[in-house]
């Protein structure tokens, strides 16, 4: 079967519903709803609608509030702890941003540790709010043991993505949006709905070994650091992945390592677990600290452009900088609208029907 396409709009309105009928309120209904769309609109499938239901799952569960009492419970000039409340972190994260923000603009930088949230959809939505600001943003989350250390066959890291979005002047952003292994959890779960194996080097099996399929994980294997293996730096992935890890949980009281909460409701929660829920971190930059902004953006533009114009192997691959096809894509799907797999599809509509919320019967293509 064929992919349905569905006009951003659509599925905004299908989303915003689900999550008031889930007991979001107010702002928050629709802030989740532009959140976890983004990653859609960027081509990060993985992260956006797909995970819907999942989300849905863990306020069933009683692991997700939809109605969270987000507060800071520890601040310096420049600094603060978030306690998310058990929300779910597409509510969270834009939160704790703002406060890093708030605090750049009185002391020209903010650095922002949250405690007791859960996902929080694509890092690149949190640390481009920065931008309009004339600031660098920094987004970073843990997530749960799904990645085992380089020579390990023990699950001990998330994916734990990383995020710094800088500012041009009239050249568009630099966007860096990562996880910090090979490949991300959700891109394996979309080469599980079409049936192929994964490229050399994305998972281990329960023995370490590499293999190819991409339901190792189901079996005891593992993903793997970003490098893959020690030959090519996966020791590097390792480093990253721990760093995230510590600033996101270890600094502000979450859970890390093997104890962070697994996403999916139904899988059981670690023994004896040492903080509270997931863990981000934030980090806000105002240029002005550091020089003028006009200067810096002056400076910033000719660096985006020398590299956007660097001469590439192929001419018909021009060189990127990170952020351009996530930049590009969004604009194709506002015009063209969102592919869905029929998998995704499937699921949304049994949780439309759960829930008495009408899924979208007409889409962009046939």
């Amino acid at each position: 079967m064929q992919d349905q396409t569905f006009s951003y709009q659509t599925l905004f309105d299908f989303t915003k519903s689900i999550f008031k009928n889930l007991g979001f309120t107010g702002s928050d209904t629709e802030l989740a709803t532009t959140v976890l769309l983004s990653a859609d609109l960027r081509g990060v499938d993985s992260h956006g609608i797909a995970r819907l239901i999942g989300y849905a799952r863990l306020i069933e569960a009683g692991r997700a509030n939809p109605t969270p009492e987000i507060k800071v419970v520890y601040e310096t000039p420049s600094t603060a702890t978030v306690d998310g409340d058990k929300g779910l972190g597409l509510v969270v994260a834009p939160f704790a941003m703002q406060v890093a923000i708030e605090k750049a603009k009185q002391a020209g930088t903010g650095w922002v540790s949250v405690k007791n949230s859960n996902h929080f959809g694509i890092a690149g939505y949190h640390a481009m709010m920065a931008l309009k600001q004339d600031m660098i943003g920094i987004a970073m989350t843990n997530a749960s043991a799904l990645v085992a250390p380089t020579f390990s066959v023990e699950r001990m890291l998330g994916t734990n993505p990383i995020c710094v979005a800088v500012p041009g002047g009239e050249q568009p952003p630099f966007v860096a949006d990562m996880a910090t292994t090979t490949a991300a959890n959700g891109k394996l779960e979309i080469l599980q709905r079409k049936n192929q194996d994964t490229p050399v080097g994305w998972v281990q099996n329960k023995n370490g070994k590499s293999t190819t399929d991409a339901h190792a994980l189901k079996n005891g294997g593992a993903l793997l650091p970003l490098g893959s293996d020690k030959e090519h730096g996966s020791h590097k992935g390792y480093a990253l992945g721990a760093i995230v890890d510590i600033f996101s949980a270890v600094l502000s009281g979450a859970n890390y390592g093997p104890w962070v909460p697994p996403f999916p409701a139904y899988v059981p929660m670690p023994q004896n677990m040492p903080g509270e829920g997931i863990g981000h971190f934030f980090g806000a930059m105002r240029i002005d600290a550091f020089r003028p902004a006009a200067e810096f953006k002056k400076n910033m533009d000719q660096w985006l452009t020398r590299f956007r114009n660097a001469k590439p192997m192929d001419e018909s691959q021009p060189v990127l900088v990170p952020g351009d096809p996530e930049r590009e894509m969004e604009k194709q799907r506002l015009q063209y609208g969102i592919p869905l797999h029929p998998d995704v599809v499937r699921e949304l509509t049994a949780l439309s029907k759960k829930l008495d919320v009408p899924f979208p019967v007409h889409n962009l293509q046939c």
